[in-house]
This record gives C-alpha cells, structure tokens and sequence, in this order.
C-alpha cells in the first residue's frame, strides 16, 4: 500500500499489511501522475487505525478489521457535499491563477484581500486579470515571488522535483519527520475519557483556529465522531464556496486576538479545551505570546496540533502558504506539465495536500491522546504541506494512471442537509470501523455565528 509504511510510522502505529487486519476496497484512481488515490486511502487509513487504537488504550474491545473505501476516499478529496438543486459558489477569487512570466510560470493566490492587494500593489496594476498577466510577463519568476511575499502577499514560482529537491527549503522539509511529536516538559495528564463508544469523541473538546482546507478538515473528522469543536475566526475572514463542505458538526465564533479581552477570552477557552488545532504561519501563534511552552504553562494536559504551509525549518519556515502553491514550488506542477507535454502547469486533479494533512492532523491527535492516556505530558505534533508534497512525490510517474471519478446518488447519504446554497447531501465516510459511524451534531454554519463559549450541553451546539 503506497505511503501506508510511513504514514503509520510517522504516528507510531504498527505497520498494517494487506488482506490482513486492514483492507482497502474499491480502489479506483482520480487521474494523476502521482498516487493521488492510494494518498487518500491511506490518510484515511491512519485516521481510522488511529481511532481504533484510542479506543483499546480505553479497553474498548474492538474487532481486528478496519476497512477503507479508496473510491470514497479519493471524492472526499474533492468535496463532501453535493447541492441537490443549484451549484456551491467558487472558491477562487478572479485574480487567482498561474501566469506566465518573463522566464517560467507563477501562480497567486488572492482569495484573501490583503494578498490580492499585495500582489496588485507590486504589479503596480488595477484588478484586471489581463492588465495583471501583462504585468506579470515583465518579471522574472523568482523576482516576482520574492517581491510578493515581502509586500505580505502569496505566490509561488513554478520549480521542478529536482530544482525543490536542490533547494534550501526542499532540502529542510525532507529532513523533518512526517509528523513530529514532542511533549512537553509540564507534567500534564489525560482528562479525557471515552465514554460512549458509537460516538468515541464525545466530551473531547477541540479548540480550533485553521483556515481554509486542511485544518478544517481535521476538526471536521473529530466533530463527526463526537467532538465539541469550537472554531475561532477573526472579524474580517471570510471563506466563500468553502464553510458549508467544512463548518459541518462545529460552533464557529469571532474573537481579536491582539485586543486584551479576546485574549482572556481565549485564555480561558484554551484552560477548557482537550485539543488545539491551528494552520498559521509557525511564528504567528508565538508572535502573540503563544508559543507551545506558553500554551502549556495556560493548560498542562493541551494536546496542541498544528500544520503550517512551507514546513517547521528551513529559511522558508514562516512564509505564507496554500496547497496549489506548495504544488508549484515543490515541483508537483511542473512534473505534471512536463509528462503530459502541456503548455500550462498541471496540478494534481484535487488539493490532496491539504486534505492528507487534514486527515494526517486528526490521526496525529488521536494518537497523541492515546499516548497522553498511557504516558501522560502535554504533547504537541507538527506537519506541513510541503512534507506531504515530498511524501506525494515518491510517487511521481511519468505515465498518467486512473481516471475521473464521477460521484453518484449511491455515494452519498439519504439525508438532506440544510445549507445557505440549498438543501444538500453528504458523502458516505470511507471508514468502515466496525459500525462505529460519521455522524455530526449539527449542520454547516457560516462562520461567526456562534458565541466564543464552550456549550453547557449537547443541545447547545448550534
């Protein structure tokens, strides 16, 4: 099984083996010239032999056959929900995009205002999307992204495998573990316990503070199976085309984090929580006095998980990242271009870095719970993007393998959920784990529509 081995050992579980007591079924693959499918499969597969393995740390008995859909695995990959009348608005802002520049290609990222205003601010050009690649074709690849990302921006220069394996940053990356666990030097404990083993994460409460994909993604497995998750935003973010798929099971809030009372609010949510999840940038948490010894001097027995974009070393460490830009610089984009002789990059057919360190993160959590329980210790683990891109990129073949995978009404669940595009269906959970099913407390919410408060009980999630 493609990156199982690594994956399983990143999170000190034991090495599964096919047609024993792991089995992955219905393995078709989305279109790619990297394992795209089998990486799916296997982020899958962590998760849920990590839950089983929380679940006998609590001598829960459990039976020895843990079962993924690859096929199922690789449509939540894409999108979890399906409109049953009418289309989820486009995530991607106009002026997002690969261009073309004086020596090679670029990509920008502006779905955020303050970075499309950046990038037209050193462009020196209105938002036009042809007056911006007019710009862009006067520079140099390497120019333009350096001139961004100082002015605040993101943007990423397309570089080959071998350019990102030669590179300062590529070099840092794969030197670092897949996941990096560390625990603390406060004597922490484990205050939770399971208690209800079809809902396994119930009372474990996750404090969350991502962005975008990939840590919503974790929080949004860990509230399907049970978790209270409150996700916290600042006043001025917004996600269009993406809450409904990801705020699924969560209370999201709004707190100012740089103001005095958003910070004892935070603080006190922090002493209450289980669990922190965050996807900033690996200096901005510390920036604010929040570094992972400060976090554990607030509350002992946190287990605190986080990803960033670029990795937790390197010169790179604190740049602002995204998925279809970690494609670009670490080759994934140009690999593709090249072995399809295309004209434009070629990403992969879904952000599968974002979602592998989703679903990476959620199995990071659970086994660093199972070891808080046995060990004690306020444990914290890191990934990146840019260690799943490398872990992706063993894969690379120049012969494009699979093919499109169109969901039907038999993938999805009976039930209707109510959205603010409509009225909605969800995918069925890849994880077959005994009966234990994927089930969420509440449906998708826009963000900031919920008090910065844990809820008293289970019917006060909203």
């Amino acid at each position: 099984m493609h990156f199982t081995k690594e994956i399983f050992a990143s999170l000190g579980l034991s090495a599964p083996h096919e047609g024993g007591a792991v089995r992955i079924i219905n393995q078709e693959k989305l279109p790619s010239f990297f394992a795209v499918s089998e990486l799916a499969a296997s982020s899958f597969l962590a998760f849920g032999e990590a839950l089983k393995a929380l679940l006998v740390s609590h001598k829960l008995a459990m039976p020895p056959t843990l079962e993924v859909d690859q096929r199922l695995a690789s449509l939540w990959f894409g999108t979890s929900l399906n409109l049953v009348e009418g289309s989820q608005p486009n995530p991607w802002d106009a002026i997002a995009g690969d261009y073309q520049c004086a020596d090679g290609w670029i990509r920008l990222h502006t779905n955020a205002s303050h970075h499309k205003t950046a990038a037209l601010n050193v462009l020196g050009v209105p938002q036009n999307r042809e007056l911006v690649a007019r710009a862009v074709k006067k520079w140099d690849a390497r120019a333009l992204e350096s001139a961004i990302v100082d002015a605040g921006g993101c943007a990423a220069q397309m570089r080959s495998l071998r350019d990102w394996q030669e590179h300062p940053q590529g070099r840092a990356v794969a030197a670092e573990p897949l996941v990096d666990f560390k625990v603390s030097q406060f004597e922490g404990n484990c205050p939770f316990s399971i208690q209800n083993k079809k809902a396994p994460l119930e009372g474990l409460r996750v404090l969350d503070i991502t962005r975008v994909i990939a840590g919503p993604v974790t929080t949004r497995i860990l509230a399907g199976y049970g978790a209270t998750v409150l996700r916290i935003d600042p006043e001025d973010w917004e996600e269009p085309g993406l809450y409904e798929d990801l705020t699924i099971g969560k209370n999201c809030a709004h707190l100012d984090l740089k103001s005095n009372s958003g910070r004892k609010q935070f603080e006190q949510l922090l002493k209450d929580a289980h669990v922190l999840v965050h996807g900033l940038r690996a200096d901005a948490l510390e920036k604010l006095g929040y570094s992972r010894d400060q976090l554990h001097a607030i509350n002992p027995n946190l287990v605190d998980v986080a990803h960033n974009a670029y990795g937790w070393t390197g010169p790179w460490k604190n740049r602002r990242g995204f998925d279809s830009l970690v494609q670009m610089s670490a080759g994934i984009a140009d690999f593709g271009m090249k072995s399809s002789d295309a004209k434009v990059p070629v990403p992969l057919p879904v952000q599968a870095l974002d979602h592998a360190t989703g679903y990476l993160m959620a199995a990071a959590t659970l086994a660093a719970l199972k070891r808080q329980k046995h060990d004690g210790g306020a444990i914290s683990a890191r990934t990146s993007l840019a260690r799943v891109a490398h872990l992706l990129a063993q894969s690379a073949s120049p012969q494009k393998q699979g093919a499109t995978i169109a969901a039907d009404e038999h993938d999805f669940s009976k039930a209707i959920e109510m959205t603010h595009c409509g009225p909605a269906k969800r995918l069925h959970s890849p994880i077959n784990l005994n009966g234990i099913e994927q089930s969420w407390k509440s449906e998708a919410g826009p963000l900031r529509s919920a008090p910065a408060m844990w809820p008293t009980n289970e019917s006060d999630i909203t």
